[in-house]
This record gives C-alpha cells, sequence and structure tokens, in this order.
C-alpha cells in the first residue's frame, strides 16, 4: 500500500487549475496552426491566428486564454494499492476534498473567474470558491493517482445534447444527428470546435464518455476501425458546414471529432454530444 498526502494531491489539482487556464495543449495549438495553414477563407485565417496569438500572449503573461476560466471537471483514477492520508486536525476528509481545496485555491491564487453557484434553480448564489468541481473518481490496478483537470467553459458545454436512439438506428442517422448538432451550436459555442462523442452504455454514462472523448489527442483517433472511420467521416463533414472559426466562415469548423464507446442494453442506444470550444483547457498529472 502507498499512501499519498493530501497536500499532496490539494497542491497538485491547484497547479493543474493554473496550467490549465494559461496553457492551451500542444496539441490543440499544434491543431490550430495546421489548420491556418490549411484554411482557403483569408478571414477564418486570420482569426485562427489571432487565437494562435491569444495562446502565446496566455501562456507569457500568465493570463487566462478565456475570461470564462470554466466549471473544474475532474477524472480521478486511484490505484487499489492507493491509500490517501487525510490532513492530521481531520480525518473525515475525503480525496474529494483534497480536489475541492485545489481547485479553491488555484482559482484564488491565479485570479481566476468562479462560476459556481450553489444550486441551480432558486438563488443561484456564486459559492465564491469555483467549487464544488466535477469529480469522476474511478478505482483502478497500481499505486499511482492519476488526475485530469478540464476547466469547460459555460457556451460550449450548454450546446452539448444527448439522444436515445432506436436500436435499429442506421450509422448515417447517428452521423446526422451530430452533424446537426454541432450544427446548431454555431458562433454560440465558439468554434473551431473539439467534439466529444458518446455511445452506448446507458443514459448517464454515454454522457460520461462523451466528456472523458475530450481528454484524448486532437489528432488520435478510435482504436477501433470501424469508429475511428466515423470520426473521420463526421469531421470531414462537420468542416463542410462552412460555420469556421468564431462561425464567419471558412474550413475549420472543427479541429477534432472524437468518439468513445461502451456496450449497452440490446434495447438502447444513448448517444451524447459534448462540445469544446477552441479553448480546450486540460491538464494531467499522475502521483
Amino acid at each position: 500500500m502507498r499512501n499519498i498526502e493530501f497536500e499532496k494531491i490539494s497542491q497538485t489539482v491547484k497547479t493543474l487549475c493554473l496550467e490549465a487556464a494559461f496553457e492551451l495543449p500542444e496539441d490543440v495549438l499544434d491543431a490550430l496552426k495546421i489548420s491556418a495553414q490549411k484554411e482557403t477563407n483569408h478571414k477564418a485565417a486570420n482569426i485562427l491566428e489571432q487565437l494562435i496569438e491569444n495562446a502565446r500572449i496566455a501562456k507569457d503573461e500568465r493570463i487566462p486564454l478565456c475570461q470564462d476560466t470554466g466549471l473544474a471537471v475532474v477524472f480521478l483514477e486511484q490505484g487499489a494499492d492507493v491509500h490517501i492520508n487525510p490532513p492530521s486536525n481531520d480525518n473525515n476528509l475525503t480525496v474529494l476534498d483534497a480536489v475541492n481545496a485545489g481547485v479553491q485555491a488555484g482559482y484564488e491564487e491565479g485570479f481566476l473567474r468562479k462560476s459556481v453557484t450553489s444550486e441551480p434553480l432558486d438563488t443561484r448564489n456564486n459559492t465564491g470558491t469555483n467549487t464544488p468541481a466535477i469529480i469522476h473518481h474511478s478505482i483502478v490496478p497500481g499505486d499511482k493517482l492519476k488526475i485530469d483537470v478540464m476547466t469547460k467553459g459555460g457556451g460550449c458545454e450548454n450546446k452539448s445534447a444527448f439522444k436515445m436512439f432506436n436500436p435499429t438506428a442506421e450509422k448515417n442517422e447517428v452521423i446526422d444527428w451530430v452533424i446537426d448538432v454541432v450544427k446548431s451550436a454555431g458562433a454560440d459555442a465558439c468554434p473551431p470546435f473539439i467534439v466529444g462523442v458518446g455511445m452506448g452504455g446507458n443514459f448517464e454514462l454515454s454522457c460520461l464518455l462523451s466528456k472523458k472523448a475530450l481528454l484524448r489527442k486532437t489528432g488520435s483517433l478510435n482504436k477501433q476501425k470501424f469508429y475511428a472511420k466515423i470520426e473521420k467521416e463526421m469531421l470531414e463533414r462537420i468542416n463542410k458546414l462552412g460555420i469556421g472559426p468564431q462561425g464567419l466562415g471558412g474550413d475549420t469548423t472543427a479541429l477534432a471529432c472524437l468518439i468513445e464507446t461502451a456496450g449497452c442494453h440490446i434495447a438502447s442506444l444513448p448517444v451524447a454530444v459534448n462540445i469544446e470550444c477552441h479553448s480546450h483547457r486540460h491538464k494531467t498529472a499522475v502521483i
């Protein structure tokens, strides 16, 4: 059994929140650069160059990539041989408390906008800490703790969608629906997008898979050839929509379309789409 201190986790999460706010991942930056070179629409190419310059300034001057510094979505993969040592003053605190402590500290230190409400429909008071974070915790083999932090903006998250298809649905019916979701998102979700698609599982798992898909590298392909082919087809069709960077037209509506799948009930075919904007902020650490 390996012990990891509560404070080590909170410090790591704090650092990840700050890095995510200020530093666009290299694969996303590379995708923007490649798209700028290929873009045939002059206005669109100019916008892409501005997005690249924005990323440079944010990194160099340690200022947020976007004014919406997002809701912290955290994926924890805790090794079965990992034990979390709580702080000496409170043995009841867990790894989830450590994550929230790290998010609060990161948003405070970085002067990042705090965008979380205490509840959704009544007073909608701001918690003032950007917590609670959305935390997905799983137990895996080993003695490591893997932490993925994604700071998800509200504009693109609002354009996500779910549909329960009949299990007899054809491949093209599913693809057409995903394209329609992206088309409906339009300029409101700040293209160019990274499009995460979750297929299978059940209602909640398909949505989780669509979010988890966004953690993959933009240039990666699904390990199964069938779904890798669909990813390519979806991306090609999305970019033919002509929405373009910031919705002002062009060849680059999306940088990637990424599919994750799971088995499902024989009577079901759940599909979810989670849209991410061009400011695709996520960072990973392994303790």
